[in-house]
């Protein structure tokens, strides 16, 4: 397909004139699907905790904790390949609803495994929900978001897997809970989610796709306020259903288009920035590490909540800010800070510094790195996907880089502690400290700022070979597209 098919033949904006407040159809859309960010926080985050029961009540070794530990990584590279095609297919509340069920089934499943073998199979179940939603999730409340507000409704999803680290530390530092009752507790909000979503309207886009304009008409007229265009927009949609309709960029294969690959090369560069950032080994292994040098478990347990405190409070601010500092620039901004405080963090292991009496220090380096990245480049994991790629291969290329996220997550997590014992804390995080820099790189030279935006307009910007940084630079800064 020619870059000339592939976008609507009249100029799209942003909708910037459109009336600013949101509806409570919209908001509730964000909270509902959010909620699955949280049972993803959650369901990845508990295991640390529990697997100290695990372990006594099963009498399992290393290995075992191991695959207890990861199944569930791998179920979600699992999901978010399958409900690929299953969002395209059944559309994207059917996926929802579909994993809801999952989430439910998953956590009474491993809540009441009688052995480690059940027990992985069922983490495995619940890594398929997990990675089902962060392809499905984000993507729904993108199609159904007004522009302006795109950035924060998605992020709401982020957002909320803050939330459920934040519970999941809360419950594993207690030591009092069992872990049978801690991770089929997850089976609630799932119910709840379930009940929700039963009474939420499909995506307009993807009923457009399939030729249902009425009812796409009253989830617009459901989801925007009163006296928006909602002609505009479904003309837009529909032009570019059209169009894919018509043309051989279409899902899986439309990803080998030579115009589509800015968007696939920008989506799965962040996804694997946003791990080997070093986020996931602040939380899976700090209380490891700390232990490992003299840190008492109860203290390692309480650092591990204040992290995922300092991991919530910072996406928080993030949210609030994104829209008017813009995507491109918070993440330049940011991810700085993080490699500084790994660098020191290195330079306190490297020079022998890491013992007790270094506890403030090496405390103060783990936050401030989780304020910066978690503020920053963690932002951007889940909402360039649900926004960068063209409607004809969203589901295809959201299902790549949610593959392409929880591949790398697996790969650090399976050998971090390895990297650890051989080379040593302190080279360990300057490692990542470089990748952080790395990072940035990537982002100055790859990524546009799409900060309201429309999804009709980023599509024709990348149809027209137009995706570098420049191509999408303002004449007025973003704030004044969000105000």
């Amino acid at each position: 397909m020619t870059q000339s098919e592939s976008r609507p033949s009249e100029p799209v904006d942003d909708h910037e004139d459109a009336p600013g407040q949101l509806t409570g159809a919209a908001v509730i859309v964000a909270l509902v699907s959010a909620t699955s960010g949280l049972l993803y926080g959650y369901d990845t985050g508990i295991i640390s905790g529990a697997l100290l029961q695990i372990t006594e009540d099963f009498g399992i070794a290393e290995a075992w904790k191991q695959v207890i530990a990861g199944s569930i990584l791998l179920g979600a590279v699992i999901g978010a390949l399958v409900c690929s095609y299953l969002s395209d297919r059944r559309g994207r509340k059917g996926t929802l609803i579909l994993l809801a069920v999952v989430f439910v089934v998953g956590a009474l499943w491993c809540a009441l495994a009688p052995n480690p073998v059940l027990l992985s199979l069922g983490r495995l179940v619940l890594g398929f929900a997990v990675g089902g939603a962060t392809q499905t999730a984000p993507m729904y409340v993108a199609e159904l978001a007004p522009p302006k507000y795109r950035g924060r409704l998605v992020l709401c999803f982020q957002i909320a897997i803050g939330v459920g680290i934040v519970i999941a530390t809360i419950v594993g530092a207690s030591e009092v809970i069992p872990w049978r009752w801690s991770i089929g507790a997850a089976a609630v909000p799932a119910a709840i989610m379930l009940v929700l979503l039963l009474r939420l309207p499909e995506s307009p886009r993807w009923l457009v796709k399939y030729g249902d304009r009425d009812d796409a008409r009253s989830v617009l007229e459901r989801v925007r306020p009163s006296g928006y265009d909602v002609d505009r927009e479904l003309d837009e949609t529909a032009e570019l259903a059209r169009v894919e309709r018509t043309s051989s960029t279409r899902g899986w294969s439309g990803l080998r288009e030579a115009w589509v690959r800015p968007a696939l090369i920008l989506g799965c560069g962040i996804a694997i920035f946003t791990q080997l950032s070093g986020i996931e080994m602040i939380i899976y292994y700090s209380p490891t590490i700390l232990t490992d040098n003299g840190f008492d478990t109860s203290v390692a347990l309480q650092v591990s909540v204040a992290l995922g405190v300092a991991y919530l409070v910072a996406q928080l601010v993030g949210l609030s800010i994104i829209d008017r500092v813009g995507r491109r620039r918070l993440t330049l901004i940011m991810i700085p800070g993080a490699a500084v405080s790994l660098f020191v963090l290195g330079l306190l292991f490297v020079t022998g510094n890491s013992g007790r009496e270094s506890m403030p220090y090496v405390i103060a380096c783990l936050v401030v790195f989780m304020l910066f990245n978690a503020g920053g480049l963690q932002l951007m994991g889940w909402l360039t996907g649900s926004e960068t790629y063209p409607l004809a291969v969203r589901p295809a290329g959201t299902a790549v880089q949610s593959a392409t996220l929880w591949a790398t997550n697996l790969f650090i997590t399976l050998t971090l502690l390895s990297l650890i014992t051989a080379i040593g804390v302190g080279p360990s995080m300057w490692l990542y400290a470089a990748f952080n820099v790395a990072a940035w790189i990537f982002v100055y030279f790859r990524m546009p700022d799409l900060t309201g935006r429309s999804l009709e307009e980023i599509e024709g910007k990348l149809a027209d070979g137009k995706f570098r940084p420049a191509d999408f630079a303002r004449t007025s800064p973003p704030s004044a597209a969000v105000t």
